[in-house]
Order: C-alpha cells, then structure tokens, then sequence
C-alpha cells in the first residue's frame, strides 16, 4: 500500500513492523532525504486505507534515520562515496568509504590510520570486497 503511494518519488519503504497492540511502525527512506512533510503525506494515506471502525490502531511513519541498519540494497547504493560502519559475520568490524554496492557484494575502502588523531574525517586506504552475506550489519556514518 504505501509502496504504491511512494511510486514515482525518490522516496521507500525500508521497513514495516507491527505488534499485537495493533502498533504499526513504517519506516522510509529517500536517496535525496525524507522531511516531516513525507511522513505526515503518507500517513494520511495509509490511514485513508484503513477503517479504524473494524480495528483500532496507532500508526507512526518516520525516517529509518541515521544510525539504523541498512536493510536493502538501496541503502547501500545511496551511501555510495560516503562513510559506513561495517560488522561481519567473523566479528570482524571496519569503518571506510564504500565504493560500491550490488546484490552480491559490497567495495569499501577500509578506513586508513590517521596519523591526526584530532581529525575525525575518515580517509581510505585498502580496497576489500565483502560478500553480502557476510555482512551482519551495516550504517551510515554522519561525520562533521
């Protein structure tokens, strides 16, 4: 439902959760960013296709926001060129510049040691491929 709402846009769905309290939790994204504006259009819209006369509920749509997971491939590609976090199914975790993004794979520049420990700008340094299903979780990472 909200899919078709959103077609057309920059705008998706990134995630649907719903609870026996009748709680429904929608969360979007945008390759060019999601304002309150998005939210409250497509809350209206869902609400519109819903009767609260046969079931109650509470709805809340909202930004996946920065600092939550990626859960598509989408997100991926639209952090192309900009810092992530990554945590693999060995443990192992890395900070870079991704490169690239595809069903099968993700390029990311591993984070370089920087030499001033002041700057917080993350510089590349090695190329690593990792497959996708190794990924355990992956973030954005907001640097100032």
């Amino acid at each position: 439902m909200a899919n078709g709402f959103l077609e057309g846009t920059d705008r998706f769905v990134v995630e649907v959760n719903t609870n026996a309290e009748n709680r429904i939790l929608v969360f979007i994204d945008s390759d060019s960013g999601v304002f309150i504006e998005h939210c409250i259009a497509l809350s209206k819209y869902i609400e519109s296709q819903l009767d609260r006369e046969t079931e109650d509920f509470e709805l809340n749509v909202s930004s996946s926001g920065v600092g939550q997971p990626f859960t598509m491939l989408r997100q991926y590609q639209k952090y192309i060129g900009k810092a992530v976090q990554i945590k693999l199914t060995d443990g192992t975790q890395m900070k870079g510049l991704l490169k690239s993004a595809t069903e099968a794979q993700i390029e990311i520049f591993d984070q370089a040691k920087n030499k001033n420990k002041k700057s917080k700008k993350i510089e590349p340094g090695e190329l690593f491929t990792l497959p996708m299903d190794s990924i355990v979780e992956a973030k954005g990472i907001v640097t100032f």
